[in-house]
């Protein structure tokens, strides 16, 4: 198994990272105002498509994976000329452009969630893959790594890997100096302007999660995005009040986090609204048994087997053949 994408995203630096071999090639998203930015990534994506055939043709793969977004677009226009057998992925509960526009070339095209008129034929839904290294920590032990109390609900707050700025702004002030013990993952950006408006032991601040295992085992209830970390929130069994990103495209946040809300699982509370939070905090820690219903109903809505899934079904592809 190889990979392929782009010089300047972070695949450049995971990909090597994890042991695997990287062809790069160069392609950018499209800017939402004319001037020189347009016409350059205009440029790259009609050249595209022939460094994608140069990389088929010295890798001879039976079958192609696309992640999704603008990188895929070309790799798998290239596959269906050399007539290479391709899958597409959608991590939201939107079907993004670039795999509206590259479905009709792929073989199947794996969802996260149910999409009105995609369904049947090509379209299977398997939730969205998450790291197996992320799950059966054991909560005692996630809180000993962390340092956090084993005797008392814990609150995680996840934003992201960059981030969330409105998310970390009312963890800090809401929780800073009193409250339930906190697990803060703030990402790099925030970290130093909450650090300085922390002032108790029991609120453990990091940049970034290395043992997110841990970080989804040790909470009772987090407060998060709800991007890709809701899987796994799902699949630790952990109920969550979900603040959707209101600037996400076509409020595919939003979209995610009513998946789990219907399920029983989350709460929406949408970032206009935030100062709610710190008083459902309250409520839901005061009331357990809501607790465990809400982290039965979120193990009921996980998926910790659509990597798996997704495999095999690349690997029956593979054994099909061209067409």
């Amino acid at each position: 198994m190889t990979f392929a994408g782009s010089p300047d995203r972070v695949e450049s630096q995971l990909v090597p990272e994890a042991g695997f071999e990287l062809d790069t090639f160069a392609v950018s998203g499209f800017p939402r105002r004319l001037g020189l930015g347009l016409l350059r990534a205009l440029l790259q994506a009609a050249r595209a498509p022939f460094s994608c055939l140069q990389i088929l043709g010295r890798r001879q793969p039976d079958v192609v994976l696309g992640g999704g977004g603008y990188v895929a677009g070309p790799m798998v226009l290239a596959a269906r000329l050399k007539g290479i057998p391709s899958a597409l992925t959608e991590a939201d509960a939107h079907l993004g452009l670039a795999n509206r526009l590259a479905a009709p070339l792929a073989r199947r095209v794996f969802l996260a969630y149910e999409i009105a008129g995609r369904d049947g034929g090509k379209y299977r839904v398997v939730g969205r893959p998450i790291p197996r290294s992320h799950l059966g920590v054991g909560r005692d032990d996630a809180r000993r790594r962390l340092g956090l109390p084993l005797d008392r609900p814990v609150v995680a707050v996840f934003g992201g890997l960059a981030g969330a700025q409105a998310l970390n702004e009312f963890a800090a002030t809401a929780f800073g100096e009193k409250g339930p013990p906190i697990l803060h993952v703030a990402g790099e950006r925030d970290f130093e302007s909450v650090r300085a408006r922390v002032s108790r032991a029991d609120y453990v601040l990091l940049a970034t999660a290395e043992d997110f295992g841990a970080a989804l085992a040790a909470p009772d209830l987090a407060i998060s995005r709800a991007g890709g970390t809701v899987w796994e929130l799902a699949a630790a069994g952990v109920p969550a009040i979900l603040v959707p990103y209101p600037y996400a495209t076509a409020d595919h946040q939003a979209l995610n986090a009513r998946h789990f809300e219907m399920g029983g699982g989350a709460i929406v509370v949408l970032e206009s609204k935030l100062e709610r939070v710190a008083g459902l905090v309250d409520e839901l820690l005061a009331d357990p048994a809501r607790l465990e219903r809400m982290s039965v109903a979120m193990r009921a809505l996980a998926r910790p087997d659509a990597a798996s899934e997704i495999a095999a079904e690349l690997v029956s592809l593979g054994r099909s053949g061209r067409p």
